[in-house]
């Protein structure tokens, strides 16, 4: 069976205060019953890492260079990422695709790089609103899967979060029914895969305005295994009932 989680995105947000959210989010009860992953930005990552050891919280990282070392100023790998206490680390993020030109290509090098270092891998893949409009996001999707995943993917180092691109901090979100059709689609592509045997036990979450108040429904939905939260992760107020109510589809 598929252990259920919930990971939070804080992107480029939190300063030293916003360590106290890590201590209220290891303190619920919710919290042992499903996966709950913190991903602040790094420079937070080891005090993060102290604040949530003894937990059942995990903390991961927002991104990695694909080298485990070298002349990359302003980068981090992932080797060092699991030296600061980090377990996981998010890649292929549609805003790290847009706003850096990560292609599927060099997503596929860092999470080989991150299980190299014993981290999982989180890779994220989405359709835009043209492509969506254009009756393509099946077909961007796989795509962006099959060039993503390394060979070294299995089931439990790496996760897949689907996040349509025009819902991602809009409020605007998928039917469930599109969401299923999706989650289903990737998890039928993931069965493609040769030797891997990894589609019934690799996790899909949804991402893309996950809020308190739809993500019952989100959850409800086929082939769902968690969500990966922007925004509402940033306050333990806004991320624990979400976390419950994941925690409530067993």
């Amino acid at each position: 069976m598929r252990r259920k989680l919930a990971a939070g995105n804080w992107k480029m947000n939190g300063e030293r205060a916003a360590l106290d959210e890590i201590g209220l989010l290891a303190a619920l009860p919710a919290a042992a019953a499903v996966d709950v992953l913190v991903c602040p930005p790094a420079t937070l990552l080891a005090a993060a890492a102290e604040r949530a050891a003894g937990t059942a919280l995990t903390i991961g990282a927002q991104d990695c260079h694909h080298a485990p070392s070298g002349a990359h100023t302003g980068d981090i790998s992932a080797p060092m990422l699991a030296d600061a206490g980090a377990r996981a680390v998010i890649l292929g993020h549609s805003e790290r695709r847009a706003d850096h030109g990560e292609t599927s290509e060099t997503v596929r090098r860092k999470a080989a790089a991150a299980h190299a270092a014993g981290l999982v891998a989180i890779i994220c893949l989405g359709e835009t609103e043209t492509e969506r409009d254009q009756g393509r996001a099946l077909d961007v999707a796989a795509d962006q899967l099959a060039r993503s995943l390394p060979d070294s993917v299995d089931a439990l180092n790496t996760v897949i979060a689907y996040e349509p691109v025009w819902a991602i901090g809009t409020g605007r979100l998928p039917s469930t029914a599109q969401i299923a059709e999706m989650h289903g689609h990737l998890r039928a592509r993931l069965a493609d895969r040769p030797g891997a045997g990894i589609a019934a036990g690799i996790r899909i979450l949804y991402g893309g305005s996950v809020k308190p108040d739809n993500a019952a429904a989100i959850f409800a939905t086929p082939d769902v295994d968690g969500a990966l939260v922007g925004g509402a992760s940033l306050k333990a107020a806004d991320f624990a009932p979400i976390i419950e109510a994941l925690a409530a589809t067993g």
